[in-house]
Formats: C-alpha cells, structure tokens, sequence
C-alpha cells in the first residue's frame, strides 16, 4: 500500500530533500557501466542493488539528519518501452523492473519513515527520446498512451506518486499527466531547458507550464525543473506570473556545461557544492514556492547537503 498517495507531504511549506545525480555517481564515482545510461539495469545483479539501495539510504539519512522530509525516485528513468527494448527487455519483465525498483526503495524507507521526516516514494518516468533533444515527439495522446504501462505498473506498488523527468517539449508533458489522471496518481513534471533558459523544442518555460496546466486541468500536483545549471534556470524565469508559484522543485546540474556539451563528456564536471547550495539560495526570490530540491548530473551528497544547508538559512516556502 502506499503511504502518502493521497495527501503528499512535500506539498506543505517545509523543506524536502530529493537525492542527487544518480547515473552520474553510479558511471563515473563508482565505475558501473550503464548501457544507455539506464541504472534498473542494476536491478538484475546483487553488486547493483546492493549500490542502489546504499544510494537512496544516504539521501533518506541526509533527510533525517537535516529534519527534513524526503522525495526519493526510483532508478528507472530509462525504464520505458523504447530504451528497456534496447537493453533485451520485454514487456513483462520491464513491468517487473519498475516494481522491483519501488520495493527497493520502500525498504530504504521502512528504515527512515518518521512522522517529522516522512518518505516519499516517487515512480521515476524519463522522456521516451533522448533528455537532451526534441527531435523525434509524440503528440499528447501518442504520449499517454505510450507511458500509459509504466504510471500503471506504479498505481500498483507502494509509489506515492509519478514523476517525469527532462521533459524536452510540452506535447510528452501533457501525455504523462493525462496518463497519471487516468490511473488516479499523483504527478510531478520536471522540464530541462537549455543555456538560453528555452526547452530543446524552443518553448518558454513558462509557455510549456501554463499549456499543460490549460490541456490537463491543472492536474499536475506542481512543476519542477532538472538538468540545468542555475545560471540557465535563471533565464527561464525572467517571465514574471503567477505560473512561477506552480514550481516547486529543482534538481540543477552541477556544471555550467551545455546539455551537448554533457553529453560529449568523458569526465565528471562536479562544479562547486558551496557555490551551488547560494546559487539554490537565489533562486529562492524568483521560485517563492521551491521547497523541494535535490541535484540532476554531476551532483552527490556534497551539493545536495550544501543546497540543504543554504535553504535553511531561508526558511519555509511561501
């Protein structure tokens, strides 16, 4: 059974730890190799569960230690038809995948879970394409209906909610949440932007929010962005509206690099966790409703410590 469906915790003032950049850790930090840069993969092996599971219990500690809740997602942004068809998996055990993936991580919460820091589970969506590009869309109902399986094979284990991460273009934005509202869970949806603060389709931040609030009554439990420095993310919020009150999340990248830039990468570019927690701090002023933060690529346990640290100097979200 899920614990927090029905009344998700993170949507109060308080401040909410998400963990860090999970692939980036696991590739460069610990030398897994990660085909397609999927970590369920990891899954099929003890050494990988064994690795994610330490994974998600430093975050769920971080929490605890910070008295702070936590929104903790599981490994399978790459679990989707397209990329796990790639990887040998078949409709079946990719179902099992993303399930084994929440069992793993509700153990980390059976350890964690108290009632000053709860634990959240949140079922990890990834785009259909590549996170980085908008080249190959879908329409909103091409959408539903492909990520359609995996928010159900969620709706069926102990996730509290769905997340969709690195959203390139609205159209993917729309069909997830369509597919969330379909199975009665709740959904987050995180866009990327580029170093110009415009999605790889060339949207405005604020365009792709208010038309997947205006094409999905405003089901979206709220909006997140990820996979971007904050230098970028500044940009994206120049607009000013009442559209910047429906983001609440942030997991930034480390580095200041370019989405192709990252993807041509061979070595970790970590940034500077310090300057990474003030530069969380300002963007308080532009996202007076952000309380929930994490790290996306090159971030560990350093930055999302750091980010924890500065916000606390800013208390709860407004």
């Amino acid at each position: 059974m899920s614990r927090y469906r029905k009344r998700l915790p993170q949507l109060g003032g308080r401040i909410f730890l998400s963990d860090a950049g999970l692939e980036t850790m696991l590739s460069f930090q610990q030398g897994f190799v990660l085909p397609s840069f999927a970590s369920f993969v990891l899954l099929r092996e003890e050494r990988g569960r064994q690795a994610l599971a330490a994974y998600f219990d430093t975050f769920a500690r971080m929490a605890h230690e910070h008295g702070t809740g936590a929104v903790l997602e599981t490994p399978t942004w790459r679990a989707n038809p397209d990329w796990a068809r790639g990887l040998g998996y078949n409709a079946l055990a990719l179902a099992e995948a993303n399930r084994a993936a929440v069992a793993l991580v509700a153990e980390v919460r059976e350890r964690w879970d108290r009632p000053a820091n709860p634990i959240v589970i949140s079922g990890n969506l990834g785009p259909r394409g590549d996170g980085y590009r908008a080249d190959r869309r879908m329409r909103a109902f091409e959408a539903r209906d492909y990520h359609l399986a995996q928010v159900a094979t969620f709706a069926g284990t102990e996730a509290d909610m769905v997340a969709a991460f690195t959203m390139t273009y609205p159209d993917e934005a729309i069909g997830v949440v369509d597919a969330a509202a379909s199975c009665d869970m709740p959904v987050a949806i995180s866009f990327t932007v580029e170093t110009d603060g415009r999605l790889p389709s060339g949207d405005a931040l604020s365009e792709a929010i208010l038309r997947t609030d205006a094409e999905t009554g405003a089901y979206c439990a709220y909006y997140m962005i990820n996979c971007a420095h904050p230098s970028h993310i500044g940009q994206a919020l120049e607009e000013d509206g009442a559209w910047r009150a429906r983001i609440r999340g942030l997991r930034a990248n480390a580095s200041r690099r370019s989405h192709a830039e990252l993807d041509e990468s061979t070595e970790l570019d970590d940034g500077n966790p310090e300057e990474l927690g003030e530069e969380y701090l300002a963007l308080r002023t532009l996202l007076p409703q952000m309380n929930f933060v994490g790290g996306c690529c090159g971030t560990d346990e350093r930055h999302v410590g750091a980010i924890a640290r500065s916000l606390a100097r800013a208390g709860p979200a407004h």
